[in-house]
């Protein structure tokens, strides 16, 4: 009987040594760790580039990247904070940008939380991480407030308000278009985005759905002042179906994609 129980402490001793051990070399990660899962996790469209310090605190430069390499990018920093572990979750204080506000994100088995993010981005972001619309030079800047944002247990949830100002294209010398508001909420385990125009000579409208899984379901249409029109119809037809009198009518996939197949300014 001793002998057994000796066995059995010495067991739960090595357990507690390996258990220890393994927190240790997790703890000591290094930080370039997450750009091989966002490498993975995305395809290669996330990159934390440059990265320093640990899984749990650390900095680097997190980039958005097209097939072709090209990249915008953004300071982040990050801190793990040790007192949320005991509630089974990894609570991080992010910033980006160095001189930037921290926001708390909080990653569990359940899903990914974060509040209070703001951040402001080149509009030819949105070429790099869409490829079919870099052809469109989009110009401009696009500022984010997310107060919230989550997707637990695949549903997800959200309260954030993006802004495009200055917003214009390289293939058209009317600058600038307008500036637009993307206003995302969540509603029963869905997402609905509302577009609306601030300002400009090219006025957008439209509402989207994403129910956390499958294709967006976008409705949008855009009016172009009549003063306007010659020199942005071209523009236009690229990206929507012509129904007259300067109305366009947004067609999701439709940028230098399927839409082009049917000509410019074929109607339906």
């Amino acid at each position: 009987m001793m002998r057994e129980r000796t066995w059995r402490g010495l067991a739960a001793g090595v357990c507690v040594v390996l258990a220890a051990y393994v927190l240790f070399l997790v703890v000591l990660a290094p930080a370039s760790l997450l750009d091989v899962g966002l490498r993975r996790a995305t395809d290669g469209r996330l990159r934390l580039a440059q990265a320093r310090g640990t899984l749990w605190s650390g900095e680097g430069l997190l980039e958005v990247r097209d097939a072709n390499g090209h990249a915008i990018g953004k300071d982040l920093s990050w801190s793990l904070q040790m007192r949320a572990l005991r509630h089974r979750r990894l609570d991080f204080a992010v910033a980006v940008d160095r001189a930037g506000e921290h926001f708390p994100l909080s990653l569990s088995m359940h899903g990914v939380e974060l509040s209070d993010l703001d951040l402001s981005l080149p509009a030819s972001a949105i070429g790099v991480a869409v490829p079919r619309m870099a052809p469109l030079g989009l110009r401009g800047e696009i500022v984010l407030h997310a107060a919230k944002f989550s997707l637990v247990d695949g549903v997800p949830s959200a309260d954030a308000v993006a802004t495009w100002k200055g917003a214009g294209s390289a293939l058209t010398a009317v600058a600038p278009l307008g500036s637009y508001e993307l206003r995302l909420g969540g509603v029963d385990g869905s997402l609905d985005a509302t577009l609306r125009t601030l300002d400009g000579p090219l006025r957008l409208d439209g509402r989207a759905t994403w129910r956390g899984s499958g294709p967006l379901a976008l409705a949008a249409t855009a009016r172009v002042d009549p003063r306007y029109r010659p020199q942005l119809a071209p523009l236009l037809r690229m990206i929507a179906i012509e129904r007259g009198d300067g109305d366009f009518v947004l067609q999701p996939g439709s940028p230098l994609g399927g839409e082009m197949s049917r000509g410019h300014g074929e109607k339906p």
